[in-house]
């Protein structure tokens, strides 16, 4: 076991952060920690990386109980955290060297494993440069060599991508996978579902200080009522017909704007069917049409909920 956490509590005066939170991480998964803001992921981190005090629970890794002096345990842990942290006045090589340097000692070693970061992250062309001279997908690119340099076990990313262009999004997120295929297990959180999707072999949803979902992608799809969604593009359609299809019994939901009806039915349902029979019963003309199954984004706002967060 790579992270077990029992029953952590978190208070910041009367606000309850994290409610005998758990969670296990095994050796080799990319798992994604998702959750609405302030669910309580971030302080999760902070605990679990000893940079945070907690009120109850334990917290192990690499089968080890963790504190904020286990340097043992913490020299395999690399963290990239959401806000860029780096040196302004040290070069890309030399920031990726001063961090690489706060674990290995041994210079010819270090020199390797810079070297090897920053063809990892494709940045050899901008050795010499200075963080304020990067882009912001360069940046990040920077962010995660600085954290991986010493080439950790176990990988904490928190929103890497976030405000990068998708080439340098793409790049990060074939750059992590690479890295679990190297052996190192990796933490994501992210607000991007695809990405989340794409990458994590199992996801944990918190919310409100708690676990409340956890599985695979398809396991969680499995969770949720929600099944088919078939979207249509239809001129001026009526307001009464509208109502009208929201009431058929497998129906969930259905929304027209923009000459779009999108409509959601429940799991199991022929959504396709019943649409196509609801439009020509009543003589309701329509271009495109085209069916889709739940996205983990539909599984994360039925879980926990629509409503907008802090």
């Amino acid at each position: 076991m790579v992270i077990s956490v029992n029953n952590l509590v978190k208070r910041y005066g009367d606000l309850v952060a994290l409610d005998h939170f758990n969670l296990e991480v095994q050796e080799g998964e990319v798992l994604g920690l998702l959750g609405p803001n302030g669910s309580g992921k971030s302080t999760a981190i902070n605990c679990i990386l000893s940079l945070l005090k907690y009120d109850k629970g334990t917290i192990e890794i690499f089968d080890k109980p963790m504190s904020p002096s286990a340097y043992d345990i913490k020299k395999d842990i690399g963290i990239v955290m959401q806000n860029v942290a780096v040196f302004d006045e040290l070069t890309v090589y030399d920031n990726i060297n001063y961090f690489c340097g706060l674990y290995i000692n041994d210079k010819a070693l270090r020199k390797q494993y810079v070297d090897e970061a920053i063809e990892f992250v494709g940045l050899k062309d901008f050795v010499k440069f200075y963080p304020k001279k990067l882009s912001g997908g360069l940046l990040r690119r920077l962010n995660i060599a600085c954290g991986i340099a010493h080439k950790p076990k176990l990988v904490i990313l928190d929103e890497p991508t976030v405000a990068v262009d998708p080439q340098s999004r793409n790049n990060i997120l074939e750059g992590i996978q690479r890295l679990n295929a190297n052996g190192a297990t990796i933490i994501y959180t992210s607000h991007y579902m695809e990405e989340v999707e794409q990458i994590c072999s199992r996801i944990v949803i918190i919310d409100k200080g708690k676990q409340i979902a956890a599985g695979t992608k398809e396991e969680l799809k499995s969770m949720i009522k929600a099944g088919e969604r078939i979207t249509a593009e239809i001129f001026n359609f009526p307001v009464d017909l509208l109502k009208k299809l929201q009431a058929v019994p497998s129906v969930i939901s259905a929304e027209y704007d923009n000459n779009l009806l999108v409509v959601k039915f429940e799991k199991g349902k022929e959504g396709l069917v019943t649409i196509l029979e609801f439009l020509n019963s009543n003589k309701i003309n329509f271009g495109k049409l085209y069916s889709e199954l739940p996205t983990l984004n539909d599984v994360f706002l039925e879980i926990t909920g629509k409503e907008l967060r802090d």
